[in-house]
């Protein structure tokens, strides 16, 4: 059976401009339709591998927090005990996410370019693990204190690759003022 792309100049071309496009494959003639309605393309599900693996650590990332909430709720019943697993849980979150720009140390070191790293990011987590880092030693609390001495330390890791390696300039020319 043979599909009609839309080559015709009619609903499917003005529908390109929609985002829909006119080489996507519109209802075959024969299958029960009016014919004005074989000129509308056929809606497509989104084949785009990325997209699917962007989808799948979503439903991960939500899996690990139902389990957390259920093993901390239901599993654990001494408060205590509790409170400090949970600390300690949302320590290794926390030093993880402080950690996970330096997977690209060796990249930025091999390229010499430190275009995949961002500094007012950086600047950010020097400043708000920083925060978190005497808020406490004021409070006298490690779960706070040593998950955040972490962003300190891969701050100032960044910081020295950003004097080492700085960023290229931009391509773009500057709106004269």
């Amino acid at each position: 059976m043979e599909l009609d792309v839309g080559s015709s100049p009619g609903p499917v071309n003005r529908l390109h401009h929609w985002g829909c496009s006119p080489q996507r494959p519109v209802r075959p003639a024969g299958d029960g339709c009016p014919a004005e309605c074989r000129e509308y393309p056929v809606p497509a599900l989104p084949d785009n591998r990325s997209e699917r693996y962007v989808g799948s650590q979503v439903l991960v990332s939500l899996g690990v927090l139902l389990l957390g909430y259920c093993y901390f709720t239901l599993w654990i019943l001494d408060l205590n005990s509790r409170l400090n697993q949970l600390g300690l849980f949302c320590s290794v979150f926390t030093i993880s996410m402080y950690l996970s720009p330096l997977a690209d140390l060796a990249q930025i070191i091999r390229s010499k370019s430190t275009k995949c790293l961002s500094f007012p990011l950086t600047v950010a987590t020097f400043l708000t693990s920083s925060s978190w880092v005497l808020y406490g030693l004021v409070q006298s609390d490690l779960y706070i204190t040593v998950p955040n001495f972490p962003g300190i330390v891969t701050s100032l890791v960044r910081f020295w690759l950003f004097s080492q390696f700085p960023p290229d300039p931009p391509t773009y020319r500057l709106l004269q003022a």
